[in-house]
């Protein structure tokens, strides 16, 4: 193994555990202001169904690692279900959670840096640039895009997203 790849796997576990440490930490906030928040929305829309900020399954939606934040792949999801209109309303809308997830640490749209996104048909490729480009705000961050079998729920886009934000 080289010098240089012996550094790299050591710079990713070191990074993976503080991402883990942080992980714990961001969750436990998450619950604490969810729990704050829920009587004040309960007291406004008694009759409304609460929405849910829990991820759709057993991960963790936003870690930070150092100065780096990770943004786990964002669905076109509003309260559990695949927004309708196709791939351009949907990657308009994993735009929306990608933002709010940034949001959550502090973030924002233009702190990303990497995006690695997922299609379920690359023909719709055109569409999907069209709607990336305008939710990203002039911000142009290193894009990779995937075209895969499919993607959970039946979406048919999914974007992952790092950003960096310096602690100081």
């Amino acid at each position: 193994m080289t010098h240089f790849r012996r550094e790299a796997v050591a710079l990713y576990a070191g990074a993976m555990a503080t991402a883990k440490k942080t992980a714990k930490k961001t969750a436990k906030k998450t619950v604490k202001k969810a729990v704050k928040k829920a009587p004040k929305k309960a007291a406004k829309k008694s009759a409304a169904p609460a929405k849910s900020t829990a991820p759709l399954g057993p991960y963790t939606p936003v870690v930070r690692a150092g100065d780096w934040v990770i943004v786990s792949g964002q669905l076109g999801v509003v309260d559990g279900k695949i927004v309708s209109g196709g791939v351009a309303k949907q990657t308009a809308q994993a735009v929306v959670n990608l933002k709010a997830q940034l949001a959550s640490v502090g973030c924002n749209i233009h702190d990303v840096k990497k995006t690695l996104c997922f299609l379920t048909d690359m023909d719709t490729f055109a569409t999907f640039n069209s709607a990336y480009v305008a939710g990203f705000d002039g911000s142009r961050p290193a894009r990779s895009t995937i075209g895969v079998a499919s993607l959970p729920f039946g979406g048919a886009v999914e974007i992952e997203a790092w950003a960096f934000k310096p602690l100081r």
